[in-house]
């Protein structure tokens, strides 16, 4: 009896389990009618697998073709545990960057909280957000105006795509990805620690920092061995790293390198903890964005004769009024406009951030809409990108569809995003870009090896790490 009193009890407690799953499920469709038309899928799973389902970058994938055919460019959703308003319009895009404190909030999953650290510039609010992109905006200004930094983005790159020479010469395979995050990597780890690829500690912060990224793409589960957790131990591993180079400034005194971390350091403003996420924050925006903008020029271009030779002309016209030895300086670099376009057009089409994670602080009415408070909100970039009604034949890859136009964002065009949350470091990205791609057009033809493309997971990666055959142009470079 007493056996059956306790399944019974078991049972009940299931039921009445599964009864509040899918009550606290739907109940938000209940509370709010007047939300956006859509579907909230299964309790608990949502539809975030369907909305997560791997697609090629440069295409809406199957989840948003058919939710945007269903119920139009604004749809709500069930995504990430919670109900979510899901954004393919532009003008409403806009209105959610443009209104962040007042209307809305990043609102970045919990996880990613963890392998980040509370202090990280992409997960703060407030007053903490503005501090810290204050700090980066005249960190960036600073660089852009320092002589130096030019200098090293030319010799990194010239290292780079000079270590693919050998004897012989020839036609030789290379995984480009691989390549590209070399040099970006180099190029960060300069600028914000003063270290050269060479030192032994650049090559400890590369190996932990591998292993940050592939846990910061991973399941959220914390179990030793798995790489969420492989992710929050390298991150400690990175800070102390930091912390150690931090000490070593403090003790040499007067010692001046003028990179980032030097004026952390004159900073009042930040704790030590700040330092150092801001610290990771820069390395994990130069290294990942830069390098997959790199990837992505590469792959367009390898797939366009005609505006490869454009920009290889453009290039040839700049090198031509330079000495052999002669550096890249800023107005060289204005003089790139054809690559300028190209870099837009590989944004555009590549869509490196597909989207970014916003919450509604209160109930927001924009148009026929409402966006209930509390809820998730995704402004959706790559749907915009990809509107045909907004750049005329999206799919297709035609750069000269920025000539003439404004090179930064708008509404049509938020490759980093917008609003008070646009990414502080973007021109920076696009400058070593263009440089890397100076060198890499004079001294190499190349076309991609097999089959590879851009692939949204979401986070952007090519499947099989871009490997292209190249061959030099000449004997010497």
């Amino acid at each position: 009896m007493m056996a059956g009193e306790l399944v019974l009890a078991a049972v009940a407690t299931l039921l009445a389990s599964l009864l509040a799953l899918v009550l606290s499920h739907f109940l938000p469709l209940l509370l709010n009618p007047k939300a956006p038309k859509g579907s909230f899928g299964w309790p608990l799973l949502g539809e975030t697998l369907r909305f997560l389902t791997p697609h090629a970058s440069n295409t809406l994938g199957g989840f948003l073709e058919d939710h945007c055919s269903r119920y139009g460019q604004v749809f709500k959703s069930h995504l990430f545990c919670t109900p979510t308003v899901v954004s393919c319009d532009q003008d409403l895009n806009h209105f959610i960057l443009q209104n962040e404190e007042r209307l809305f909030q990043c609102s970045y999953p919990r996880p990613i909280h963890g392998i980040l650290g509370k202090s990280s510039m992409l997960v703060v609010l407030g007053e903490d957000h503005k501090r810290l992109r204050n700090l980066a905006l005249a960190l960036v200004t600073s660089t852009k105006l320092n002589p130096s930094y030019l200098g090293d983005i030319e010799k990194i790159a010239l290292h780079v795509v000079g270590a693919w020479r050998h004897d012989g010469g020839g036609v030789r395979v290379v995984a480009f990805c691989e390549e590209a995050r070399k040099f970006a990597f180099s190029v960060i780890v300069k600028q914000v620690l003063g270290l050269s690829p060479e030192e032994p500690v650049t090559a400890r912060i590369l190996e932990d920092f591998l292993a940050f990224m592939k846990g910061l793409i991973s399941f959220p589960l914390y179990i030793p061995g798995t790489p969420y957790a492989k992710a929050v131990q390298a991150r400690e591993r990175i800070s102390n790293t930091v912390k150690g180079i931090i000490k070593e400034r403090r003790s040499a005194g007067s010692c001046n390198k003028g990179d980032f971390l030097d004026v952390l350091l004159s900073s009042n403003e930040l704790s030590d903890e700040e330092k150092v996420s801001f610290v990771l924050d820069s390395l994990l925006g130069g290294y990942e964005t830069t390098s997959l903008l790199i990837s992505m020029v590469v792959y367009f271009l390898g797939q366009s004769a005609q505006d490869l030779d454009l920009v290889k002309r453009e290039h040839d016209s700049i090198r031509s009024n330079k000495g052999k030895e002669e550096c890249l300086t800023s107005e060289d670099y204005k003089k790139m406009e054809y690559t300028q376009q190209v870099i837009n057009e590989a944004l555009r089409c590549g869509n490196i951030v597909k989207f970014v994670h916003r919450k509604a602080l209160k109930d927001v009415k924009y148009k026929e809409y409402l966006i209930p408070s509390g809820w998730k909100v995704l402004p959706v970039f790559s749907a915009v990108h990809l509107n045909p009604s907004l750049h005329g034949n999206a799919q297709q890859f035609q750069p000269c569809r920025w000539e003439g136009t404004s090179q930064g964002t708008s509404k049509r065009f938020t490759p980093f995003g917008g609003g008070p949350r646009l990414c502080p470091g973007s021109e920076l990205a696009k400058v070593e870009a263009a440089f890397f791609l100076h060198h890499l057009v004079l001294n190499y033809r190349w076309r991609i090896d097999g089959d590879d493309i851009p692939m949204a997971y979401p986070y952007v990666e090519f499947q099989r790490g871009l490997p292209i055959e190249i061959e030099p142009t000449s004997p010497e470079s």
